[in-house]
């Protein structure tokens, strides 16, 4: 399903990018979120409630939350499925949802550090959406280079923190993911890279082909060469695989950290199109666009129009 990659290590940008990759099509819509909104975790009585510290842009999920965004301060956050997750149960603390899981993160905090030194002032919980589970785990990242795997696992939020984890994608666990990569060259085995889309394989390669990402001399290479890594990643619309494991790629987001700029790709245009969160940082009005429109390419910055908060 869903792949993030982060590239740390090159001496332009700390840039991310991620794909999504579903049964159909998460509909999504690209936000930006003025600083002090007043927020909610969900409907349930326990509900965390909030207003925002710092403005953030990302992408909405059937505008029921934010699956993926970064905020004015550079953290980035990523939601990505995983099976089967167990959050803490009877923490006392008041609960989100896991679709809000994201812009919570984003509303908050200013580094990875700071939201793992926050991580137990709320309690995470996995009602079904649109009447289908829903489990995921988050990716984190900040200007420094720093990153997170946050991983909802047998009642407990299993952490691994550290600028060496900088691939991410589906079910089995981080650790399992780990376990496996070291089979293959040039992680401790010398097997050569898979070919599957599996979550398992595609943890393999998108990691390898990382490795191996030539330096950049300027942004735009920075960019494109994270795209390229998802893009390895990635499952074209109208592949043969029924399986219910693995479904078509419908977008490819970049979130280049260190200059505070968004980008994101629909599969189904030609074109890649990005928001200068830098340019929109101080705004007080919530704007949204359709990033699926024909005609958008380049930089939509001034493109996003004023709407009203939908979740």
């Amino acid at each position: 399903m869903c792949t993030r990659v982060f590239w740390n290590d090159n001496p332009i940008a700390k840039v991310t990018s991620r794909c999504m990759d579903w049964e159909v099509s998460d509909e999504p819509e690209l936000w930006f979120h003025p600083r002090g909104l007043e927020r909610s975790g969900g409907s349930q009585s326990d509900a965390a409630t909030w207003r925002s510290t710092y403005s953030s842009v990302g992408l909405s999920m059937w505008n029921i939350g934010t699956s993926d965004g970064m905020n004015e301060k550079g953290l980035a956050a990523h939601a990505l499925f995983l099976d089967d997750i167990e959050p803490p149960t009877g923490t006392g603390a008041p609960t989100i949802t896991v679709e809000l899981w994201v812009q919570y993160v984003l509303d908050h905090f200013a580094t990875v550090a700071e939201v793992l030194d926050h991580i137990d002032d709320v309690q995470l919980i996995a009602p079904p959406i649109r009447g289908q589970y829903m489990g995921a785990h988050l990716a984190l990242e900040d200007p420094s280079g720093d990153s997170a795997i946050i991983e909802p696992i047998n009642g407990e939020l299993v952490v691994h923190h550290g600028k060496e984890f900088t691939v991410m994608a589906n079910s089995p666990d981080f650790d399992e993911q780990l376990a496996n990569l070291a089979r293959y060259a040039p992680f401790g085995g010398d097997l050569t890279p898979p070919g599957d889309i599996t979550s398992l394989d595609r943890f393999v390669r998108a990691s390898y082909f990382r490795h191996y990402l030539p330096e950049p001399t300027n942004i735009a290479e920075t960019v494109a060469g994270v795209f390229r890594v998802t893009q390895n990643a990635a499952v074209p619309p109208g592949a043969p695989y029924s399986d219910g494991g693995v479904y078509p790629t419908w977008w490819h987001a970049a979130s280049d950290v260190t200059n505070r700029v968004y980008y994101f790709w629909s599969t189904l245009s030609p074109s890649v199109i990005w928001v200068d969160l830098a340019a929109l940082a101080d705004g007080t009005e919530l704007l949204a666009l359709n990033p699926r429109l024909d005609d958008l390419i380049g930089d939509v910055t001034g493109r996003l129009a004023s709407a009203e908060l939908a979740y």
